[in-house]
């Protein structure tokens, strides 16, 4: 089996070819304005290596599902999913080596980000006898490894940086090579651009996208004013699996995607003003007046539902009705706050989802009362899983004092330190450092660390052993007799 392909032709004629095997190993970044021919390019990619390589897509425009008809892809609509069964799907497809098109088109912009982010931390963490090579493009890229942050959720935004950046870091070793393409250099994150080292850049007209574009393809300033002159569906070339020096390509034909578009212009209809102001007012009372259709029918309850639902009106029959003891509420949801601080795993997952499971367990003990917003339940469960109410009163009434100045996604490690600092300890113990703020990377435990002491909040020092030593300023004193 051959491992090249064509992927267009130079102005010469001449083909331009990708070999396929370096390009597993070396990853591709596309860049081009709206309107450039990125999608044609991938388009174009993908058939030409489809019956070479696994090719996993992730679509948040629908554009990609026609390959299904021609080259047998398996379409996937994100909407049809729930999270755990979308990361079964992905644990499956590298099983079985499927060649398959993650359709996000039906989902908000936020769903679309958290699913594809699941979708490629699952692949990523697929069991090492399934890591068969694969092509895993991702179209938009921006919305999936942005530069900023922006009017995403803080913890959506850190999971779909952590799943692209296990992409184009560190997935060659698990057999993922990455292919991102971007609309603007500028928007997408640089640590996920600068792992790719196969470049295709196309038409751009802001100063600061065409500069990192020159910048990554080696060109001058005045050789970079040739990116804004390129036309539709011509993209310059460099990288090990296309060439050693920049080229100019034109993108070839592609068999797939003849979607019907209103692109180009067309003739408007030739209907005098008077009956085109009657099509558009006439009767105009019977569409408002039309009834909107009736919802879908809600799913039918399971047979437990329907019995628990049964036992509860005879009890409401037959016995008076008694006021709630908003107090028992109070005590049981401080509970569950403990119980799922105490949890193995609970502590790993984002914070939407922990606040989830906490509702999900209120409402099936059918607790009836005031419930925490996410902010309160978050520092509760800091509070909880740092142990605090293992404290006296006065000394935990100072911690929180010190850190009311914390940021809510540090405060459970924050309270972890000041705990152990108040017992005396002055080594950090980094599994419960780690637990609390959700990770398992030293690297992030020493940044994490290094960013406190920025703000004031820990002092560290380290010997030449290598050991930490943390305290909390404030701290001294408090509770002594």
């Amino acid at each position: 089996m051959t491992a090249q392909i064509t992927i267009g032709h130079e102005s010469s004629g001449k083909p331009v070819e990708f070999d396929i095997e370096e390009l597993l190993a070396t990853r591709l970044l596309v860049q081009g304005n709206s309107g450039s021919g990125k999608s044609h390019l991938l388009r174009r990619l993908l058939e030409e290596s489809a019956g070479m390589v696994q090719q996993v897509v992730i679509d948040p425009e629908g554009d990609f599902p026609s390959l299904a008809e021609e080259f047998g892809h398996v379409v996937i609509d994100g909407s049809a999913y729930s999270p755990g069964e979308i990361e079964a799907l992905a644990r499956r497809i590298r099983e079985h080596r499927a060649s398959v098109v993650l359709d996000l088109d039906g989902l908000e912009v936020e769903q679309q980000i958290r699913c594809a982010a699941q979708f490629l931390t699952a692949l990523f963490d697929a069991p090492r006898e399934h890591w068969y090579p694969v092509l895993v493009v991702v179209d938009e890229a921006q919305m999936f490894a942005p530069a900023v942050a922006g009017e995403i959720a803080e913890d959506t935004r850190r999971m779909t940086l952590s799943a692209m950046t296990n992409l184009m870091c560190r997935g060659r070793k698990r057999g993922l090579a990455g292919i991102v393409a971007t609309q603007r250099l500028a928007k997408l994150a640089k640590n996920v651009a600068a792992e790719a080292s196969n470049f295709l850049m196309g038409r751009t007209f802001l100063d600061i996208d065409m500069v990192r574009a020159a910048d990554l393809l080696g060109m001058d300033r005045r050789q970079a004013e040739r990116i804004r002159e390129l036309e539709r569906g011509h993209f310059l070339a460099l990288g090990p699996a296309i060439t050693r020096l920049p080229l100019a390509c034109k993108i070839g034909p592609v068999k797939t995607g003849n979607r019907a578009r209103s692109e180009g212009l067309m003739a408007l209809p030739d209907t005098a003003p008077e009956d085109m102001a009657a099509l558009l007012t006439s009767d105009l009372a019977s569409d408002v007046a039309k009834a909107p259709p009736p919802p879908a029918p809600p799913p039918a309850p399971r047979v437990e539902e329907m019995a628990d639902s049964i036992a509860q009106a005879e009890e409401r029959q037959v016995a008076p009705s008694e006021p709630v003891d908003s107090s028992a509420v109070a005590t049981r949801i401080a509970e569950i706050i403990e119980e799922l601080a105490r949890e193995e795993g609970v502590a790993f997952q984002s914070a939407s989802a922990q606040f989830q499971t906490f509702l999900t367990r209120c409402r099936r003990e059918r607790l009836i009362g005031p419930m925490p917003d996410m902010r309160a339940f978050r520092r509760r469960f800091a509070v909880a899983g740092a142990g605090l109410g293992e404290l006296d009163e006065g000394v935990q009434a100072r911690i929180m004092q010190l850190a009311g100045a914390v940021e809510e996604d540090l405060m459970g490690p924050f309270l972890v330190i000041a705990k152990a600092a108040h017992a005396g300890e002055t080594q950090v113990d980094e599994h419960a450092l780690a637990r609390a703020y959700g990770t398992s990377s030293p690297g992030r435990i020493r940044r994490l660390l290094d960013h406190l002491e920025r703000q004031g909040l820990i002092v560290v020092r380290e010997d030449f052993g290598g050991d930490r030593t943390v305290m909390v300023p404030g701290l001294e004193g408090v509770g002594a007799d």
